[in-house]
């Protein structure tokens, strides 16, 4: 146990270098594919490493299924994702489908469960904040290098 922490917090401590933060984010494609082949059994970083779901939304514009994988924290029974974009000065396409539409599903591991999802409160975010930047240490880099963008939080309750 004691090399997988030791794994832990150096894959945790890579995540606050934009070169990893790019490098990541270029592999999430390749997520979706083996998430998708292996019914949500596996990810490319595993589980003991990182909390992660699969999130499906209703396209805001195409109407279509888009899928995404993201890390979260569990508030409850909810589940709280982040929609940082990589501290990219723009929010991610499937935070805007959840405005549109807050009917969605969450695959945790081979189990699809059906969501409604709604904007966290500031009080809220100001309390799950600690929480997220232990799962990730980046955020709290992404929100610097998102230049004043207000990173959405997102309330995934299961219906």
């Amino acid at each position: 146990m004691a090399i997988l922490d030791d794994l832990k917090t150096r894959f945790l401590r890579l995540g606050k270098h934009k070169a990893v933060s790019r490098m990541v984010r270029a592999t999430v494609p390749l997520d979706k594919a083996v998430t998708r082949i292996s019914g949500g059994a596996v990810h490319l970083i595993p589980e003991a490493l990182l909390p992660q779901l699969t999130l499906t939304t209703v396209g805001k514009r195409s109407g279509l299924a888009r899928t995404v994988p993201l890390l979260y924290v569990r508030d409850g029974e909810d589940y709280v994702v982040i929609a940082s974009n990589f501290g990219q000065k723009h929010h991610p396409a499937w935070s805007y489908n959840l405005e549109a539409n807050p009917d969605a599903e969450v695959l945790l591991g081979t189990r699809r469960t059906p969501v409604r999802a709604r904007r966290v409160s500031e009080a809220d975010r100001k309390r799950l904040w600690p929480s997220i930047v232990a799962v990730w240490p980046a955020y709290d880099d992404y929100v610097n290098w998102a230049g004043g963008r207000t990173i959405k939080l997102f309330r995934l309750t299961p219906r």
